[in-house]
């Protein structure tokens, strides 16, 4: 596991909000960085890489396979693990409050979805 994976697992692992969480979690061809199985979530730590070569393709292959089996993907930047640990986590159990069919009660906070 990387920095970033390692420091948000210690989080995950004491099932904030009451959550479950798996680590390395496999499924089909994949392993899922974190999985929450109540949310059929997969939580994924993206480096810098993710956003290198082929990489953003192949992980929009991955996204969509696993949507296919009804497992939504989130995903987190490592910079934002390192920086902001608390927003992160919140947003996750936020986003774990809601099932697939139902909408998010409004847009993702801003330090915990990359965007600047």
């Amino acid at each position: 596991m990387t920095a970033p994976e390692v420091r948000l697992w210690a989080v995950l692992r004491t099932s904030p909000a009451s959550r479950k969480f798996r680590r390395q979690h496999p499924i089909g061809a994949y392993v899922l960085d974190f999985y929450c199985p109540a949310a059929r979530l997969a939580i994924e730590v993206d480096g810098m890489a993710h956003d290198m070569g082929d990489n953003p393709a192949r992980d929009a292959v991955r996204d969509d396979w696993l949507m296919g089996q009804g497992i939504a993907t989130l995903r987190i930047p490592a910079r934002e693990v390192m920086g902001n640990l608390d927003a992160v986590v919140r947003f996750i159990c936020e986003r774990c409050a809601f099932p697939l069919h139902q909408p998010l009660a409004g847009p993702p906070p801003h330090s915990a979805n990359g965007e600047d």
